[in-house]
């Protein structure tokens, strides 16, 4: 069976600039793949590429089975594309932007109440575009993004700048679509998301993957295991910090926590942020 994409010694030059660099990589069904990358290491180039928006330099790109750009037309017709930039129709209704949308792809008369009650949108599908927040805008999108029952949904900064109960909205549907068998690329500046969502993500630095794992296998093998132990002394607060992985880190512990004072005891992981810096020397704002 086809991986949903598969990607070999991907490259692509914007004149003398090189902006993707020999990009490997595949993506199973029903799988989130975190692509991660500060701006200009290529990752937005990558999926334009992915997407049939550009034509790559060198290197193969199996979307579905299919071969990009070749089979372009048929793979747009199978994936769903949720870019950051909120081109809807602001005079139409959120009804009307669906309906359109899906004309777009020979569907007609399509059931849009589903979608909308999914992203808390049912009641007010019908009032104009115009009138919507930006999160409720956001939602129309990944709403239309699913207007064709995509196979592979291609998502840019999904979360960007909303509320936390959009935000919360919108991870619902993605986690929905990858169960339902979708695979996901989501591309985000914020690493917590990325760890909540994402069965494996990539590290893009200057057009190449700099990792490519799970999450948890990341922070086990680039992180540092913790405890942070805070305790009253005298008229101010102690805290101490110990490696787990360290020689008699559960003899430190246990003198750590046998006193009268004790406040909080919280573990600690390497967040996927402080990997990136380690591996890349940058972080996702640089």
């Amino acid at each position: 069976m086809h991986a949903a994409i598969e990607v070999k010694d991907l490259e692509f030059s914007y004149g003398d600039i090189k902006a993707v660099d020999g990009v490997s990589v595949e993506v199973a069904k029903g799988e989130i793949l975190g692509f991660l990358g500060p701006n200009g290491a290529g990752k937005s180039t990558t999926i334009k590429m992915l997407t049939g928006q550009l034509r790559p330099d060198a290197g193969s790109i199996s979307v579905l089975g299919m071969t990009m750009p070749e089979q372009t037309v048929d793979i747009q017709a199978r994936i769903g594309v949720c870019f950051e930039e909120k081109n809807v129709y602001e005079n139409m209704s959120g009804r009307e932007n669906l309906d359109f949308f899906a004309r777009l792809y020979g569907i007609k008369h399509k059931d849009f109440d589903p979608f909308l009650r999914n992203v808390g949108l049912i009641d007010r599908a019908d009032d104009r575009v115009s009138t919507y927040s930006k999160g409720m805008r956001q939602r129309l999108m990944m709403t239309r993004a699913m207007i064709n029952d995509p196979e592979i949904l291609f998502l840019d900064e999904p979360t960007d700048g909303l509320d936390p109960v959009s935000a919360r909205a919108v991870r619902a549907v993605i986690k929905s679509e990858a169960e339902r068998g979708a695979a996901v690329i989501l591309t985000t500046h914020d690493m917590n998301e990325a760890d909540q969502l994402s069965d494996r993500v990539a590290f893009i630095n200057e057009g190449r993957i700099a990792a490519l794992d799970t999450p948890e296998n990341l922070k086990l093998k680039h992180g540092q295991r913790s405890v942070r132990i805070r305790s009253r002394s005298g008229g101010g607060v102690e805290e101490q910090v110990i490696a787990l992985d360290d020689a008699g880190a559960g003899d430190q512990i246990r003198r750590a926590v046998d006193v009268e004072g004790l406040m909080t005891i919280h573990t600690e992981e390497a967040t996927l942020e402080n990997i990136f810096i380690e591996l890349t020397g940058r972080g996702l704002d640089a």
